[in-house]
């Protein structure tokens, strides 16, 4: 692969001084993006009693309410906070033979039936619209909560985390765009905090809203898709753009990069990469799946990554789509030269990492300062489909 890189030929001098200047350039982009930030916005107020201080407190039973690695982890949390758990269930045609963490898992009318009032931690994520709603009317029956686990990373979103990054936070609210981000980011760090679904719900948009009245791709958008999935996503670009100049795709895992190929075949200007998007290029251990939630793992398959940068050489492109399951401020830095030469409007996943929401945001206005920022939330639970978009 092509590395897009500086001059290499020149004496020490001239590369101090590149230095320097690159070094004046950055500090000048941090000033700017500073400045359009509102310093005390009064968005990190004092919150109530957490989730986890709720259920450390609590004299029900607590149960899981689904399996998997959501689960897992959330029942780590617990037992690292001595908070006990009383039992698991699923829904109906989950639970036959199951066993999860040395418990048997049931059906909610048995645990009903065993427990009476109980607390309900919802352990899966879902976009269904009838599965939501089952989960809705649960919590009219139970006291019910869907705590925040990240997808990636270890560091929960504590009221400790809150604080300890309030300024960046602030800094964040301060740069968004409208109103309904602004609420978005509010109700989000609400939600993490104290894991009420009815924060989620309520500020929640569809993806054509965001497409429509932010994003508006047009008939010649060069359209780079980084974690392409099966090309579900390009398909939804195309939905929304009618026709396009190129696209150009990134997937690793070989899996899920065949599924893509048959997907996209037969679309003119359409350039598929079997790579991961990263800072450099790099081979790096992958665990794939054939799922969306591939990443890199220790013991996985040595993987290829590459940055934007490099793969693009300087070509101009107008709208980036990346969902890259927890890399995204790698693939960030790897597409500095890109945001500053030519800034394609960008839809970024802000909700794999505690970090993200705050993170991704100021390295984008870090590198390129005259984006404005929105973000929005997806209908989803837990908070899944949070997205950042900077046009």
């Amino acid at each position: 692969m092509v590395k897009w890189g500086e001059n290499s030929g020149g004496e020490g001098g001239r590369a101090r001084a590149r230095t320097a200047r690159k070094a004046r350039e950055r500090s000048e982009r941090v000033r700017v993006c500073n400045a359009r930030a509102t310093p005390k916005s009064g968005f990190c107020r004092e919150w109530g009693r957490t989730m986890w201080e709720k259920l450390k407190a609590t004299g029900k039973p607590i149960l899981l309410y689904g399996m998997g690695d959501g689960a897992e982890k959330i029942a780590a949390e617990l037992k690292k906070r001595e908070i006990p758990i009383a039992g698991v269930f699923a829904s109906e045609g989950f639970t036959r033979g199951q066993e999860f963490m040395g418990c048997p898992v049931t059906d909610y009318r048995t645990a009903r039936e065993r427990y009476g009032e109980m607390v309900v931690l919802v352990c899966f994520g879902t976009h269904r619209p009838e599965v939501m709603a089952q989960i809705e009317k649960l919590a009219t029956e139970q006291e019910l909560y869907a705590p925040d686990v990240p997808v990636a990373g270890e560091e929960i979103f504590t009221r400790e985390y809150a604080k300890a990054h309030r300024e960046e936070l602030e800094r964040v609210y301060g740069l968004l765009a409208d109103d309904h981000s602004r609420k978005v980011l509010r109700d989000v760090v609400e939600y993490k905090l104290t894991g009420d679904i009815k924060l989620l719900r309520g500020c929640e948009s569809e993806p054509r809203e965001a497409w429509e009245n932010i994003l508006r791709p047009g008939k010649e958008e060069h359209y780079m898709d980084l974690g392409a999935y099966t090309g579900d996503t390009i398909a939804e670009f195309i939905g929304y753009a009618g026709e396009w100049r190129r696209i150009t795709a990134l997937e690793p895992d070989p899996v899920t990069f065949a599924k893509l190929e048959r997907n996209t075949a037969g679309l003119h200007d359409c350039i598929l990469y079997r790579l991961g998007a990263y800072s450099r290029y790099a081979r790096l251990p992958f665990a794939g799946g054939a799922g969306r939630g591939s990443h890199l793992a220790a013991g996985g398959a040595m993987t290829e990554l590459d940055s934007v940068d490099n793969i693009l050489c300087g070509q101009t492109v107008s709208l980036i789509n990346m969902d890259v399951e927890g890399m995204e401020a790698e693939a960030i830095a790897g597409m500095a030269k890109t945001l500053r030469r030519h800034r394609p409007k960008l839809l970024i996943a802000g909700y794999h990492r505690s970090e993200d929401l705050w993170r991704l945001p100021l390295e984008v206005l870090a590198i390129q300062p005259e984006y404005k920022v929105y973000v929005r939330h997806y209908p989803c639970l837990p908070a899944w489909d949070v997205n950042f978009y900077f046009v």
